[in-house]
């Protein structure tokens, strides 16, 4: 992380890395500034799927220098996980991860009363051509039975911010399919909902720490 003031007004700022070297206006003041370091940090990146590596220039777009680095985090912060682990990567640099989860969670049942132990779950993750300023789009690959998932889009919370950590989502989503994490007030399945508001004793299906300690 980056530490500086406004030259104009001393507000403090602390800015994610990859923006080094970017200007802005002051949120305090609206003065000019610029983000101070070297606007190319990043050395020459392999992709997360073990392909070429990438070299950054002059002209590398930021989104671009964003996406060498998550690749970077999600290689370290996963590599000695047994409970996460990155299957497959799509791009160079990566814009899709598919991340295979050994988390004992739930899968649904022709009856929402009685839900099925899982124990292990698929999610793709899709970096949009908004992303790093809106969220990544995840979705599960495999069933799954939790208030806040549905068939089509994982729900990782509305405070998404442009220097969240993409392997902290990962570690969330994870926290999620433990049921470590759930909202039953507004629940993209009701019968989940329901459930996990009659079963309290039998939650979290899985108490284990899923965050690396990498990511301390």
């Amino acid at each position: 992380m980056i530490d500086f003031k406004c030259p104009t007004c001393t507000k403090p700022f602390r800015i994610p890395d990859e923006y080094a070297g970017r200007t802005a206006k002051c949120k305090a003041c609206g003065g000019a500034l610029t983000v101070p370091g070297d606007p190319l940090p990043l050395p020459d990146a392999p992709a997360a799927s073990g392909g070429a590596s990438i070299t950054i220039g002059p002209k590398t777009p930021m989104r671009t220098r964003r996406l060498i680095s998550d690749a970077q985090l999600m290689a370290d912060a996963f590599r000695n996980s047994g409970l996460i682990r990155i299957l497959q990567t799509e791009g160079a640099p990566p814009e899709i991860y598919r991340v295979e989860y050994r988390i004992r969670g739930l899968e649904p049942t022709t009856n929402p009363e009685h839900p099925l132990p899982r124990a292990v779950h698929l999610v793709e993750i899709q970096l949009t051509a908004d992303y790093p300023r809106m969220a990544p789009k995840c979705k599960m690959l495999t069933p799954v039975f939790h208030p806040n998932i549905d068939p089509s889009h994982v729900c990782v919370g509305d405070h998404w911010t442009a220097g969240e950590r993409l392997p902290d989502l990962v570690v969330r989503i994870g926290e999620l399919l433990a049921y470590q994490a759930y909202n039953i007030k507004s629940p993209l399945d009701a019968h989940a909902a329901m459930w996990a508001d009659l079963h309290t004793d039998k939650l979290p299906t899985d108490p284990r720490r899923i965050r690396p300690a990498e990511l301390e």
